[in-house]
């Protein structure tokens, strides 16, 4: 094994001018749980995190939240508070292989030293399952304190067994105004000023991140020193709302686990509260920030039919028809066929009873007996069903002047229930005239039919409530 070399002046020059080249977000990266802006909660002093961290009683924890919170940073401030050793692994390159090592060399480093390792692992979410459990004997044992970061929901994506036996803290978006301090903290260091909109401009559109914060101001203030100076400005330098917005051109949009749910919960309530706009808003949003299109299309379809159904029947035409429009042109241009889909759905007349009597129905089957076919119904199409009494007594509806003939379809202990109940809305109101019609001339319910004609709007409404909840 060659003998370990001491580091040259080559070395120390090297390491300079990383220093000096490193990005902005890391060069400013705080070196004190004061300098942590934007989560009192858990920094504040008293605090429940600022204890265990100034009482050197950390364990293992999972840090969840948005990216640019400060997961990283206050890791590295725990292992400074605590004298630690301090391991930093991302999951998405590293792997079982990784983690065992860093297990070993823990066991060596406590047992010669008497010191603590604290293992980051980023986006821990990442790890597979096996991978996750891989991680437990060190945590249980204490060799590590692991601390996970990840900016999905830890119940969703980290196995029970391990959240079990780490405590949660959750880092909040940050504020605009604990954005603004970052980014004063920033300009104060190169020396540059900024116009009081193209900071808040900047903030606004940073959504609570303060790595975005600091990256769009490392590429303004670039753009600065090539553009004519200011004489306002210190040295000559001063930030304006044309080099923010020319540095967040290109940003990018952020859609995690949480982010889909809600973002697609967002587009289904507002077409479902027939407001277009702001459906069109969460479809351009989710596509922009890469949500699957398809899937998109395939809840529309399904929207269709659960809010619209025969209110308005064309509407599962124009679903089916944006999600054909998909598969045949693809993006970018499809995303017109699917804000068509959107609109027409938002201003379509609204009902659930499609979904409401597929409900009831099914519930039927799990909480009443079964019941059997009634023999007119059965089967009559094989050699022998007329001697087991099948199809007799059945009535053919076409040979009927009116189309229709009194008869009923459901098994006797079900007669007389009802499951489809049209809106007075759209088309459906229209079917509700044809359906009471209908239900006029019918002899075989056991019930009062005027009382049961009577008792339909008031079902109706009790079952809209039932969704509502």
């Amino acid at each position: 094994m060659p003998a370990e070399q001491s580091p040259s002046l080559f070395d120390f020059a090297a390491a300079d001018e990383l220093v000096q080249r490193a990005p902005l977000a890391h060069r400013l990266r705080p070196r004190t749980l004061d300098d942590v802006v934007g989560q009192p909660a858990l920094l504040d002093p008293g605090a429940p995190l600022r204890q265990l961290i100034e009482n050197r009683a950390v364990s293992s924890a999972i840090f969840f939240g948005p990216p640019g919170t400060g997961k990283t940073t206050v890791a590295k401030l725990i292992a400074r508070y605590t004298d630690s050793s301090f391991v930093q692994l991302s999951a998405v390159s590293a792997g079982v292989k990784e983690v065992r090592e860093v297990l070993e060399t823990a066991r060596l480093t406590l047992g010669m030293h008497g010191k603590k390792t604290i293992l980051f692992l980023d986006e821990i979410h990442r790890f597979s399952r096996s991978q996750q459990d891989a991680l437990l004997p060190g945590v249980e044992d204490g060799t590590i304190i692991l601390i996970g970061a990840t900016t999905e929901n830890p119940f969703f994506a980290l196995t029970g067994a391990l959240v079990s036996r780490m405590i949660l803290f959750r880092f909040e978006t940050l504020s605009i105004e604990a954005l603004e301090a970052v980014a004063r903290r920033a300009l104060d260091a190169e020396g540059v000023g900024i116009d009081e909109d193209a900071l808040r401009h900047c903030c606004d559109l940073a959504e609570g991140d303060a790595r975005g914060v600091l990256l769009t101001l490392e590429v303004a203030i670039a753009l600065t020193k090539t553009a004519p100076n200011r004489e306002d400005a210190p040295e000559g330098r001063r930030v304006g709302l044309a080099a923010v917005e020319a540095a967040r051109a290109t940003r990018a949009l952020r859609l995690g686990r949480d982010e889909h749910y809600d973002m697609v919960s967002a587009l289904i309530k507002s077409i479902r509260g027939s407001d277009p706009d702001e459906g069109v808003y969460w479809l351009a949003r989710l596509i922009a920030a890469g949500e699957d299109p398809r899937f998109l299309a395939r809840r529309l379809v399904i929207l269709a039919s659960e809010d619209i159904g025969n209110a308005d029947p064309m509407a599962l035409v124009v679903a089916n028809a944006s999600a054909d429009a998909l598969d045949r042109v693809g993006l970018p241009e499809a995303s017109l066929n699917l804000t068509q889909a959107v609109t027409y759905l938002s201003l379509a007349p609204k009902s659930n009873a499609v979904a409401v009597a597929f409900e009831e129905a099914t519930e039927d089957l799990l909480r009443k007996p079964l019941g059997g076919v009634p023999a007119p119904l059965r089967d009559a199409h094989y050699r022998g069903a007329e001697q087991l009494g099948h199809g007799l007594g059945y009535r053919y509806p076409h040979d009927d002047p009116s189309g229709w003939v009194d008869e009923t379809y459901l098994p006797a202990n079900l007669a007389g229930r009802r499951y489809y109940r049209p809106v007075p809305r759209g088309f459906e109101q229209e079917l509700a005239e044809r359906l009471d019609g209908l239900r006029a001339r019918t002899t075989h319910d056991s019930r009062n039919v005027k009382g049961e004609l009577n008792g339909v709007e008031r079902e109706r409404g009790e079952s809209e409530d039932r969704a509502d909840e």
